[in-house]
């Protein structure tokens, strides 16, 4: 039997805030959190600006030793997810830990320690890479990092499916606990790869934004004038908890997690298919597996990039899955705002579903100005709107073509 599951912990680290509470005030406010690039020189870098989470301070967090064991994703994580496991009770609770799963997407891991232990072994040899180099760098660090802290012996494992990595991390921690594999799991996502390399990676691509004479600016999701994606980093976590045991400690539940679909484009590694028939797979599949019917979607988180292919292909992907219900649905691209958490964007974006359904409130797209005929659906353009969202839905694209999709609901007993 088909278990429920429900939110009973949420934890944000992100460039619009370090907690669940300042990251929502300030996605409700409009407030981007995209700025000039201070974490490095990126004066000779064709895009200088992105999402960097600000005043974060790891020392004081996790004290001067550990930070040497933690690259920065992994400190992301660990401080998300703690505020999601203290939000929840979980750590004063007498469950049983055997039963508590961790699950963390990635879509990277440590990339900044990869490339500090290389110039190191390039400058001064091999015999002062750091002994913990190798379990810094994996994706899976997170995730292995958290349980053993909290002491949590269920499934746990990253998830790696590029921009898709936090989606699909949620998404399949809410199957653990729906087939019965864990009573609880501690879910997210994470990645901090404001680096050099990435960027020139990426630029070379002609895959970001340059307007670096206007940063807060330059996020356009949906608007004719977009011209690329904003890289940013960042971490949130979701408690995802069977519903009788969430009940039976009395626990806060935020929402009901009812539907989670992956697909794949099976067409290019890097550019959508353009009709978003591999997005409409994903979208399809969640509502299945929901048992809900398209026109009961109130809301869509969109993956909405602002680059030039995916915000028509996913325009198209939820009409064609919603029909002519598609206009009426409330739909924001809060990346306008915190640019692209890459492995961490879906599990923020789940949050963010998390909180619409709570507040009864959807953010905007920031930054809309110019409509797009091909992108003809209703953005939320600008400015926070009170629509009491009963069914939210997220949808999360990764180079090679992935797709996922996730489905939550306001609880009701």
């Amino acid at each position: 039997m088909t278990k429920r599951v429900v939110v009973t912990g949420l934890g944000a680290v992100t460039p619009v805030g370090n907690n669940v509470a300042d990251t929502w005030s300030n996605l409700l406010k409009g407030k981007s959190g995209i700025r000039t690039i201070t974490l490095f020189d990126a004066s000779e870098l064709g895009t200088r600006f992105g999402g960097e989470v600000k005043n974060f301070d790891p020392v004081a967090l996790f004290g001067r030793k550990e930070v040497r064991r933690m690259d920065r994703f992994t400190q992301f994580s660990m401080e998300a997810s703690r505020q999601a496991i203290e939000d929840a009770g979980l750590a004063e609770a007498n469950i049983d830990k055997t039963r508590v799963g961790t699950v963390i997407g990635s879509g990277l891991g440590g990339m900044n320690t990869f490339l500090q232990q290389y110039d190191i072994l390039k400058t001064r040899g091999p015999r002062r890479v750091s002994p913990f180099f190798i379990p810094m760098v994996l994706p899976d660090t997170a995730a292995a990092r958290l349980a053993i802290e909290y002491g949590y012996q269920g499934p746990s494992m990253s998830i790696t499916s590029a921009c898709a990595s936090g989606t699909n991390a949620v998404g399949e921690a809410f199957e653990m606990v729906a087939r019965g594999a864990a009573d609880a799991v501690v879910a997210g996502g994470a990645d901090s790869l404001l680096l050099p390399l990435i960027f020139a990676g990426f630029s070379i691509m002609k895959a970001f934004s340059t307007r670096n004479d206007d940063p807060e600016h330059s996020c356009r999701p949906f608007d004719a004038s977009r011209d690329g994606f904003v890289a940013s980093e960042g971490a949130a976590t979701l408690i995802l908890e069977e519903l009788e045991h969430a009940q039976a400690r009395n626990a806060t539940i935020y929402a009901e997690f009812i539907g989670y679909g992956a697909s794949v484009d099976a067409n290019s590694i890097a550019a959508p298919l353009a009709d978003g028939f591999g997005a409409s797979l994903s979208i399809k599949a969640a509502i299945k597996r929901a048992g809900i019917a398209p026109v009961q979607i109130d809301y869509i988180n969109a993956h909405g990039t602002s680059t030039r292919l995916n915000d028509v292909a996913e325009t198209k992907a939820i009409k064609n899955t919603l029909g002519d219900h598609a206009y009426n649905v409330a739909i924001s691209s809060t990346k306008s705002m915190t640019g692209h958490l890459l492995g961490g964007a879906g599990a923020l974006e789940a949050l963010i579903c998390v909180k619409a359904l709570e507040s009864g409130i959807v953010p905007p797209t920031i930054n809309y100005k110019t409509p797009d005929p091909d992108c003809d659906l209703d953005y939320t353009p600008n400015v926070a709107r009170q629509v009491n969202p009963q069914v939210a839905l997220s949808n999360s694209f990764g180079f090679g073509g992935h797709n996922a999709t996730i489905i939550l609901k306001k609880f009701s007993e």
